[in-house]
């Protein structure tokens, strides 16, 4: 057994201080800092890549494309991108629709407008000047299909999906939601294949071309001439339910898409 250390030799330890170990806490936390920036900055062209991937992936899917029997690959390059102006349906050129950011460009006063409480039907705040279609056209260069880019607001988020149309322009293909918060189970079933199911084949449009489109908790009769326009809504998510029928009625309104379809419709014509 070895002896005790002398007093003298226990007395002269270091003794730990407050300066020390702040100065000590700074500096882990200042490594700290620097590695989680670094890795931020590093990982962003590679987190950019994944969500316009994944933004490209949930087009070719509401596409009905892949249901025809063509890869990922042969369904992109079916889809022809382009960039238009909201207020008259003309192309705009000399913005790439592969790396516009929805989000960003809403928020961006330079390239959106504030919209008043009674325009303002989606509840988005502000509308971007400009927004990416998604057009699908046969051999012939007719319009078989078109996408859109549709958002606004439901119980806790924003609400971001696509919404297909057949070539008549008023019927759906499909209807997909790729970025949301809503209640899990609840508002969160605007993600279930059943729920998405339903949109296949309802029209949106009167023979007027005025926008007819209702979620309703109502049982749905099959016999009428409404029931075209109607989907049941989400069980438990009113509010959810309403959000995805105003934010339909407002981007096919003339504040939204309606002077790009008008355009379309008129060139058929």
């Amino acid at each position: 057994m070895s002896a005790p250390e002398p007093e003298s030799a226990v007395s002269a330890a270091p003794v730990e201080s407050a300066s020390r170990t702040l100065l000590v806490t700074f500096v882990v936390c200042l490594v700290c800092s620097v590695v989680v920036a670094g890795a931020a900055v590093l990982l962003r062209p590679i987190q950019e890549s994944n969500q316009k991937s994944d933004l490209i992936r949930n087009v070719i899917e509401v596409s009905g494309l892949l249901k025809e029997g063509l890869t990922e690959a042969q369904a992109l390059k079916r889809i022809d991108a382009r960039m238009i102006e909201l207020a008259t349906g003309d192309e705009v050129k000399g913005v790439d629709p592969d790396t516009f950011n929805i989000v960003k460009a809403g928020k961006d006063p330079a390239i959106s407008t504030e919209l008043t409480r009674r325009e303002d039907v989606a509840g988005i705040r502000r509308e971007p000047r400009y927004l990416p279609v998604y057009r699908i056209v046969g051999a012939d260069g007719e319009l078989k299909k078109l996408i859109l880019p549709v958002y606004g607001y439901g119980l806790w988020s924003t609400m971001y999906g696509f919404l297909a149309f057949e070539k008549d322009l008023r019927t759906v293909q499909g209807l997909r939601f790729y970025q949301h918060a809503e209640t899990p189970g609840l508002g969160g079933e605007i993600d279930n294949p059943k729920w998405r199911a339903q949109w296949t084949g309802k029209v949106l449009f009167d023979e007027n071309w005025k926008v007819q489109v209702e979620v309703t908790k109502a049982a749905i009769d099959s016999s009428t001439p409404d029931a075209q326009h109607q989907v049941d809504a989400l069980a438990g998510a009113t509010i959810t339910s309403r959000g995805v029928e105003n934010l339909l009625k407002f981007w096919l309104s003339d504040k939204g898409y309606g002077p790009y379809l008008s355009r379309l419709r008129h060139e058929r014509s």
